[in-house]
């Protein structure tokens, strides 16, 4: 991770678009850049909290270990989006793992300044409340399809997740390009086990993957297949 030019234009993450005009001179003159390359840690689990980091350009994953040799991704941050948040506890350090899938542009604040930027932009602290609580709310949810969902269900889940938040292009391939390890990290699942599902889903002509590109085929029969999970369930 190197430092680069200065790249933001204080108008497109989460940060500064809820932020007070009168306050975006500021976050100019404290904020860093920096450009990672696919693969280089942004940090690591456990590392002792510096700033907060905004994804100005790119796609990040926030992963946690799972046990000695496998990872679990929570989830995947793309340009907009903030990173590191999960340091601002009590314990200042990071709970978690932040790694780019690709080149990637970070703008960062120092944890200081962050914080006094919470003080003086009260609509930023509010939105960022709800923000907390709606990632509360989604990993209480993932970690009760890791328990209760088959392993088929939680890739086919991952399909439709990635779909939705990165969207398709023209050829409707999803606007990501994901590592069948990255894939079964993100399922919660091994490798080969994914592997075996995904031999089932080619087959079956519901996805197509081709390389690191991921097209949806058909979306009911995917949903198809999460809706039946969830029946037998309950």
């Amino acid at each position: 991770m190197k430092e680069c030019k200065n790249v933001c234009d204080t108008k497109t993450c989460f940060l500064c678009q809820r932020c007070l005009p009168d306050w975006l001179p500021a976050i100019e003159a404290h904020k860093t850049n920096f450009e990672v390359k696919k693969g280089q840690p942004i940090f690591r689990e456990d590392d002792p909290v510096s700033g907060i980091y905004f994804v100005y350009s790119g796609t990040v994953k926030v992963h946690k270990r799972w046990d000695k040799e496998k990872e679990l991704i929570i989830r995947f941050g793309k340009q907009g989006d903030i990173i590191g948040h999960l340091g601002l506890g009590k314990e200042p350090r990071y709970p978690v793992s932040a790694t780019a899938v690709e080149t990637t542009m970070l703008c960062y604040l120092d944890i200081s300044f962050f914080e006094s930027t919470l003080r003086v932009n009260t609509d930023l602290t509010y939105r960022l409340m709800h923000f907390f609580a709606d990632e509360l709310q989604d990993s209480r949810k993932s970690m009760l399809d890791f328990v209760h969902m088959s392993v088929k269900a939680r890739i086919a889940k991952s399909f439709i997740g990635l779909k939705k938040q990165f969207g398709t292009g023209e050829d409707n391939t999803i606007n990501l390009e994901i590592s069948r390890q990255d894939l079964a990290s993100f399922s919660g699942a091994s490798y080969e086990t994914l592997f075996k599902v995904i031999n089932d889903l080619t087959l079956n002509r519901i996805v197509e993957l081709t390389g690191r590109k991921i097209k949806i085929l058909d979306e009911a029969r995917l949903l198809n297949i999460i809706n039946l999970d969830n029946v037998s369930i309950k």
